[in-house]
């Protein structure tokens, strides 16, 4: 089952609860019930119990989308750092040059084929990605440049692994979720209290006030759904794909 398809079973399930809860509550009012009565002090209430979720909802969701920035930030510096590495050593004598470049290759392919996986599954990186690489970096800094071209590329292809390692390191840091348990805590909470404050309102089963209900509590579940998944950069909802190693590295 695919995480849409999650979503769109879980909103229809939070939309029927809520519109039977709603109608199941209308047929133990009594006739002489009047909504009107409602007070004010608690419409007040609800409005700014309401206003306060929807600010924390937004700085949650701008944190997590920040840090689902940050996470693709890295990724394509280290796709262009390696990019810049294999065109930099085309200066090289032909046979370093091509270890070089196969090395690179060998360590993208790994990254898009397996790593990815692995990211997402344990939240961290593979040790065999960080083998891959150093043989890279070995290949580089133990190269002996003779001619003055390959002396001159010699430092910024280093400094291009480097780069390419940093990135890395950053790209693993980024794997885990960034939202605390605690925040999730509030979260939650936050929205079954404003969701169950709708049924303070003495709502009737009138098809406009059923209707606004479902939607208001489908949004909700959408929001936290979103918050959910893009706390966690490299999924395989919204996260961050692995193409620009495709399109940067194994296809230059």
């Amino acid at each position: 089952m695919s995480q849409w398809v999650a979503l769109l079973i879980a909103m229809v399930a939070v939309c029927a609860v809520v519109v039977s809860v709603v109608v199941l509550r209308q047929r133990r009012i009594t006739e002489d019930d009047d909504p009107s009565e409602t007070p004010d002090v608690i419409e007040y209430m609800v409005m700014m119990i309401g206003v306060v979720y929807a600010i924390v909802l937004g700085l949650a969701i701008a944190g997590v989308w920040e840090g689902r920035g940050a996470a693709q930030a890295d990724v394509l510096a280290e796709a262009q750092a390696l990019h810049e590495v294999k065109a930099r050593v085309q200066v090289y004598p032909p046979q370093v040059r091509d270890k070089v470049r196969a090395d690179v290759d060998a360590y993208a392919a790994f990254v898009t084929d397996h790593e990815w996986r692995y990211l997402r599954n344990h939240g961290e990186l593979s040790p065999r990605g960080t083998v891959l690489l150093d043989r890279v970096r070995a290949d580089v800094t133990q190269f002996d440049p003779r001619s003055d071209l390959a002396a001159q590329a010699y430092q910024p292809v280093v400094d291009e692994v480097a780069a390419a390692d940093q990135a890395r390191a950053s790209r693993g840091q980024s794997a885990g979720a960034t939202m605390p348990g605690m925040v999730w805590f509030g979260l939650i909470v936050g929205a079954l209290v404003t969701v169950g404050l709708i049924f303070t309102l003495q709502i009737r089963r009138s098809p406009r006030e059923l209707l606004l209900a479902g939607l208001f509590s489908a949004l909700i579940a959408f929001l936290l759904f979103l918050i959910w998944d893009l706390d966690a950069p490299f999924g395989t909802g919204l996260g961050v794909s692995a193409d620009v190693f495709r399109q940067l590295v194994l296809t230059s």
